[in-house]
């Protein structure tokens, strides 16, 4: 079982910063893909960023040079540096994995579609 923890939401105004952190727990783990999804009030979820083993990075049009998804394989953690925000970001953010590879002893891997989701953190942009 993997288990994500995440941090850093809050109440900012409008061109403010905030970093979101996203911690993968588990030992001798592999995980492929990383990344953020957010749901805003009303809507449907929808991708924000992510970002794979080997720094392949994907960005929703609309966050885009104001976001950016950074990582560390070998913490197996994962963050969201957020600027210049806006109020349509207003939501609430899930850190998300995509795949998980276990290694049980050196050689040996299982590899697994296993897909795992964060509790959310909200992110409210207001003034």
């Amino acid at each position: 079982q993997v288990q994500l923890i995440e941090s850093g939401g809050g109440l900012v105004q409008p061109g403010g910063s905030l970093r979101l952190s996203c911690a993968a727990s588990g030992d001798s783990m592999r995980l492929p893909t990383m990344g953020w999804y957010r749901q805003p009030p009303g809507k449907q979820p929808e991708l924000v960023a992510t970002k794979t083993d080997g720094g392949i990075t994907n960005y929703a049009g609309s966050v885009k040079v104001r976001f950016t998804i950074s990582r560390d394989n070998a913490k197996n953690t994962v963050d969201l540096q957020m600027n210049t925000l806006k109020p349509e970001d207003t939501a609430v953010y899930y850190c998300n994995v995509d795949g998980v590879t276990y290694y049980s002893r050196p050689g040996y891997a299982t590899v697994t579609n296993d897909k795992y989701w964060g509790q959310g953190t909200q992110v409210t942009v207001s003034s």
